[in-house]
């Protein structure tokens, strides 16, 4: 299905976060956590393994050098060292149920805008696709909030995208020991519906 696209986006995957509120509410590294015999971060890099699409993972050691980094560094950071891509998808490796085939959704729809924005039944969601066009905006995040600004900026000139997607992974993290247990309840429910249905 990937060859479909003329050029293929990459996967940027933030896996550089402290997971601080999972921390707060007692956990550990919750992208270490086990979801199902799999690690969470695991889980996410499967799902862009079988998209198809090339992916690079955005790991604490890369934005080590600099001070209070943020998702914003992350970013940039994964943007520079793509820096030929033709667009990126920023999806966090907090994210261990979105599906490959949403990751294909949002890159066919890169096609026709500079910044796709997915939601699942109105909440907004992951990953957030951007062209290259975006590449010099994202190269200069910083900090905490994301590519937020990037998306907003891109609004404005009528260069964004909503693509509704049909997967409850693009919007379940795992920011806290709570969010994992609902995310192994709905990855057995998954499981299990598979399962009747072959």
């Amino acid at each position: 299905m990937h060859r479909m696209l003329a050029q293929l986006p990459t996967v940027l995957i933030l896996a550089a976060g402290r997971g601080e509120r999972f921390r707060a509410a007692g956990g550990t590294d919750k992208l270490q956590e086990i979801l199902l015999g799999r690690r969470v971060r695991d889980w996410v890099t499967q799902a862009a393994r079988d998209s198809g699409l090339p992916w690079h993972v955005v790991e604490a050691a890369h934005t080590a050098r600099i001070t209070n980094s943020g998702m914003g560094d992350s970013i940039a950071c994964g943007v520079a060292a793509t820096a030929d891509a033709a667009g990126w998808l920023v999806l966090p490796a907090d994210l261990p149920l979105i599906q490959a085939a949403s990751l294909l959704a949002v890159a066919r729809e890169l096609q026709n805008h500079t910044v796709v924005v997915p939601f699942f039944a109105g909440q907004r969601g992951h990953p957030v696709g951007f062209g290259p066009q975006a590449r010099d905006e994202l190269l200069a995040l910083r900090g905490d909030s994301g590519a937020a600004s990037v998306v907003a900026a891109w609004k404005q000139r009528g260069g964004v995208g909503v693509l509704e997607l049909d997967d409850v992974g693009c919007v379940t993290d795992v920011d806290t020991p709570e969010a994992l247990r609902a995310a192994k309840a709905l990855a057995l429910q998954r499981q299990e519906t598979r399962s009747v249905n072959e």
